[in-house]
């Protein structure tokens, strides 16, 4: 909240888990995480300014900063398997000194949990096996500050790719920063915060032009974004992942020094979802549920409204239903 907005945890779940619940629940599309969320310098601190990803009512996702952390998520750890091994043993092992100083009774239990152990370990040894993918080669040693934020959002968005070329999921988010993050992005050159920028009035000119210097750098990581799914191709063979791929990029706000919800942009890269490309187009105060409704039932889960119901009154968006 803010601006005597004030706001919580949301009612329901975010739209990409929406997605994810649908692609999830057919065999043919389901993945090993169904959706994986990134971040750029998302603060670990749980409030509504850092988290914008929902799995139901109150209860938010926390996007991995940490590239390290997510390299491990995606392609494990070599000595897992080893430990996961070493640690069953030592339980097998103690359970047998046991068995010789009880009842025959409490044997005949004892071999049950010895058994269900030994299953266990089975389990984990063969979801290891079919998870474990060969990891790719990105450094992801990079350091989490503020002036390094333009090499870590080339490591997650390298590891995204990854991943969509992998098939651990099909769904992913990427957030950079918060709501109020006040970065000084120095590395292009701008010494203020965000935030203290985006509170200037309009008609102070170094803070627009330094507003506008900021907005560009983000269009750039969409646009290299695109670039590398454009250069890697599908596991398959039938082209460049960026043809099976559709990236909305956006933000939280129309304008930042008004707090206004209007005119939210909204943009869409990329012939995935086959929606209509190559054009600019300007609603009066639409809902961006019915964006949410239009992409949906693009990927084929035909669901007639998402959210508040009023909201997606009047369905899909005819403009951009190719």
């Amino acid at each position: 909240g803010g601006g005597n907005t004030p706001s919580g945890w949301p009612r329901g779940h975010s739209i990409d888990q929406e997605l994810k619940r649908f692609l999830q629940s057919n065999t043919e599309t389901q993945t090993r995480f169904g959706s994986l969320e990134f971040g750029v310098l998302v603060p670990e601190s749980a409030d509504v300014w850092t988290r914008w990803s929902y799995s139901g009512p109150n209860r938010p996702i926390t996007p991995i900063s940490n590239p390290q952390q997510m390299m491990k998520k995606l392609f494990g750890d070599p000595g897992e398997t080893k430990t996961v091994r070493s640690v069953l043993d030592a339980v097998a092992q103690d359970i047998d000194r046991v068995m010789t100083r009880v009842s025959a009774d409490d044997r005949h239990l004892l071999d049950a949990h010895l058994q269900a152990i030994r299953e266990s370990e089975l389990r984990i040894e063969n979801d290891l096996q079919t998870t474990r993918q060969t990891p790719p080669e990105i450094d992801v040693s990079v350091v989490l500050q503020p002036e390094q934020m333009p090499l870590i959002s080339d490591v997650q968005q390298n590891l995204m790719v990854a991943a969509f070329q992998s098939d651990q999921a099909r769904l992913a988010t990427l957030q950079y920063d918060k709501s109020v993050g006040n970065i000084r992005m120095t590395f292009i050159g701008i010494n203020e915060g965000h935030h203290e920028l985006s509170h200037d009035p309009d008609d102070k000119k170094d803070s627009m032009e330094k507003l506008i210097k900021i907005d560009q750098w983000y269009c750039q990581q969409i646009a290299n974004l695109a670039q590398r799914l454009s250069e890697t191709p599908e596991v398959d063979g039938t082209g460049p992942m960026l043809d099976n791929t559709t990236i909305i990029w956006t933000n939280e706000l129309g304008k930042g020094n008004s707090h206004t919800l209007n005119d939210i942009p909204f943009v869409l890269v990329g012939s995935g979802l086959g929606l209509k490309s190559g054009q600019a187009l300007a609603f009066d105060h639409m809902p961006h549920n019915r964006l949410w409704i239009t992409l949906a039932n693009a990927l084929g889960h035909r669901i007639e409204s998402f959210g508040n119901e009023k909201l997606s009154s009047g369905g899909i968006i005819a403009d951009l239903w190719a």
